[in-house]
């Protein structure tokens, strides 16, 4: 295993390229953020935001088949939605989410036609 060290100090070649250009010694241009190399931690963390919002559009789902089905179903939905738009790393998830809030409103729906209120009515 080897281990890098890589100095900060001095300036990249990018930058000493264009120190070059106009007649000034590197050591005299200063590094700028955008010669550095990009930051990999704001994808990481846009990357477990959306897989987050893959399992909770499914487990929201899963929880509104059996209760609040009418708050559940489009808030799984959305987050669905979201979680696919971002890239999520589990987009089986997304998707199961998204067929979860779907059915969710679906079960709503057929509870609606049959006794014509919106709550569950399991006794007789």
């Amino acid at each position: 295993m080897t281990l890098t060290l890589i100095d900060r100090t001095r300036p990249t070649d990018h930058a000493s390229g264009q120190a070059a250009d106009q007649g000034v010694t590197p050591e005299a241009v200063p590094e700028t953020p955008s010669a550095q190399a990009p930051d990999p931690a704001p994808r990481r963390a846009a990357g477990r935001e959306a897989d987050g919002l893959a399992v909770a559009s499914f487990v929201l789902g899963l929880v509104g088949l059996l209760a609040f089905n009418l708050l559940l179903g489009p808030t799984a939905i959305v987050m669905a939605l979201l979680a696919l738009a971002r890239r999520t790393r589990r987009p089986g998830r997304a998707y199961l989410g998204l067929a979860l809030g779907v059915a969710d409103l679906v079960v709503l729906a057929v509870l609606v036609t049959v006794n014509g209120a919106v709550a569950w009515n399991l006794g007789a």
